[in-house]
């Protein structure tokens, strides 16, 4: 299965035009500012708003191509979509919620109970079967949303900012079970997200869309080592980390120690601000408690703001100053010290 897109479309003063393609593989995340055109390309794959021009065609098959007259309805696309606020039915029960996709598409009342049952079952609500939206929480009825999108099989899976509604707890928790059930779920997966911490934790891939237009792609780690316009440097200048967390010290697949000073356990993230980091050329005096040897691997001047990418143990952007560059006569493959304070360390279960 695999998805080729290019979805030009003209919405007020939005003009979108971005090229996607995804396959079975992979997740992909679809980031950008507020009024980027990110919940319009997903309407257009969706088959809620129609193309101006291009095309959507999912396994080679056309859904949607002016120029060639085609357009498949959504209630006929294969494709499901998981919204920010559930959009459950508040006069039915979770199990009629789960269901109703199925019903729609003119399976049996008993067999779309059962498969229904099951899919309750496996996102762990199958004792609020019979409740309705009004007595689940955010976290149980975003639950429901996903089971309700899952149960068709969709071939094509969007998610649209699907733990945005849901408090840090809670999120932390459904982030844990979306991961699973996307890693068990056949066809294509997008995801929309302004969090870069669910980007890291459920997608393979990112795309960053701004102003319509699609402006940088790659893994995480490579945008964040590029960023290539302020934005993007800002939604992912924070160092994400992953590793398992234990009295107060986040441990690295590499081997790397982060101090905390916060006593989050088990697998978790660490996210450090990049102007958070110091850097020195010597191992500096007293005793802070995160210091690393490093390696200057690049460095990008954007007008006022230097990043730095650093590698070791604990791989990190620096953000410097010009000024601080220069001090420093820091060149790529020089020996760095650099320093992060503990306080300026924040953890999240993964």
């Amino acid at each position: 299965m695999s998805l080729d897109a290019r979805v030009v479309r003209r919405l007020g003063p939005l003009e979108l035009d971005v090229t996607l393609t995804a396959g079975t593989d992979e997740v992909v995340a679809v980031l950008g500012p507020n009024g980027a055109g990110k919940s319009t390309l997903f309407r257009c794959l969706a088959g809620l708003l129609a193309l101006d021009a291009g095309h959507v065609r999912l396994d080679g098959i056309a859904l949607d191509e002016p120029g060639r007259g085609a357009f498949v309805p959504p209630e006929r696309r294969p494709v499901a979509v998981v919204f920010q606020d559930h959009l459950l039915f508040p006069g039915l029960s979770a199990l009629e919620n789960v269901a109703f996709g199925l019903r729609a598409r003119g399976t049996p009342k008993a067999e779309a109970r059962r498969r229904a049952t099951a899919w309750l079952d496996r996102v762990g609500l199958a004792d609020h079967a019979r409740h309705r939206p009004s007595a689940l929480s955010g976290g149980q009825a975003q639950r429901v949303a996903l089971a309700r999108a899952l149960v068709t099989e969709p071939r094509l899976l969007l998610l649209d900012e699907p733990l945005a509604a849901l408090d840090a707890g809670t999120r932390a928790e459904v982030r844990r079970e979306l991961r699973r059930h996307l890693a068990d779920t056949p066809g294509v997966r997008l995801l929309v997200t302004h969090d870069p911490v669910d980007a890291y934790a459920l997608a393979d891939r990112v795309v960053i869309v701004e102003s319509g237009h699609l402006v940088q792609e790659g893994s995480l780690a490579e945008v964040t080592a590029h960023p290539r316009s302020r934005y993007v440097a800002d939604l992912v200048g924070v160092n994400l980390l992953a590793g398992t967390a234990s009295d107060g010290v986040l441990t690295l697949a590499t081997g790397g120690r982060i101090v905390t000073g916060e006593h989050t356990v088990g697998p978790a993230f660490a996210a450090i601000a990049p102007h958070a980091v110091a850097l020195y050329r010597r191992a500096p005096d007293g005793s802070p408690r995160n210091v690393w040897p490093s390696t200057v691997a690049d460095i990008d001047q954007r007008g006022d703001r230097v990043r730095v990418r650093l590698d070791g143990e604990v791989p990190l952007v620096a953000e410097i100053t010009p000024a601080g560059l220069a001090a420093l006569d820091l060149r790529p493959g020089d020996a760095v010290w650099c320093t992060v304070k503990a306080t300026e360390v924040t953890v999240y279960a993964a």
